[in-house]
């Protein structure tokens, strides 16, 4: 383009209006192909060479990872709550099982203490009911001799029944009102024929003061007996 600019035969020096020339026909060339780079869109757009992109490699082995380690998470998460719920439940049996095995010893321990106190109640009725005789000769002789043991006075059933049979025949309302006593105002009395004086000495706590009660009889005038003759067996008549 320079050379159609410069006239033949001329010299190829230029003038400042040439140079002046010339740049503006560089500007303008410049300028078209600028123009020619912009594209429709109306971006601009450089023409130098783009560095060229690196590629990108895709692995799904991180993502493998990612979902192994969430997996193992969620599945030791379910482990301790399944561990967490086996102890609460281990603790909750261990606790019922504690409580029945409380109420079961609570209930033993009263039956227990029931059982004793009935026991004390039917040893407190045995001592204080007394036992019972029958109201006749067998049941005086029984109940006086009784007596007699705890006061350490002997006689038989036999030898306190043989001289009863012989004193009195067995009324208790009996009294003589013949021999040497009566004579001297002090008769006998009684089962066993027991002058009133003989039956005040020789009285046994515990029993009646009345000289016709059968048992009172019975056990001052064995008293009586042991002290002189050493029991009533060995009395054959009048003592």
């Amino acid at each position: 383009m320079l050379k159609n600019i410069l006239p033949r035969g001329r010299s190829r020096s230029l003038n400042r209006t040439q140079k002046a020339a010339i740049a503006g026909v560089g500007a303008l060339g410049a300028a078209a192909v600028a123009l020619t780079a912009v594209p429709a869109s109306g971006q601009t757009t450089t023409t130098s060479e783009a560095a060229p992109t690196a590629k990108v490699a895709y692995s799904t082995k991180q993502i493998q990872d990612v979902h192994a380690g969430v997996t193992g998470q969620l599945a030791g998460a379910s482990q301790k709550v399944a561990a967490i719920e086996a102890k609460q439940e281990a603790a909750a049996k261990k606790a019922t099982a504690e409580k029945k095995a409380a109420a079961k010893k609570a209930a033993a321990k009263r039956a227990a203490k029931e059982t004793t106190s009935r026991s004390a109640q039917r040893t407190e009725v045995k001592k204080a009911a007394p036992k019972s005789y029958p109201n006749n000769l067998d049941g005086w002789i029984r109940e006086a001799r009784a007596i007699m043991k705890k006061h350490g006075i002997p006689g038989t059933y036999e030898g306190i029944h043989r001289n009863i049979m012989r004193e009195s025949s067995g009324n208790p309302k009996a009294i003589n009102d013949w021999d040497i006593n009566a004579i001297n105002g002090i008769p006998s009395k009684g089962l066993l024929q027991v002058i009133p004086p003989t039956f005040a000495a020789y009285h046994v706590p515990g029993t009646s003061k009345n000289i016709y009660d059968p048992v009172a009889n019975i056990v001052a005038a064995c008293n009586y007996a042991a002290d002189k003759y050493g029991t009533m067996d060995n009395v054959d008549s009048a003592y």
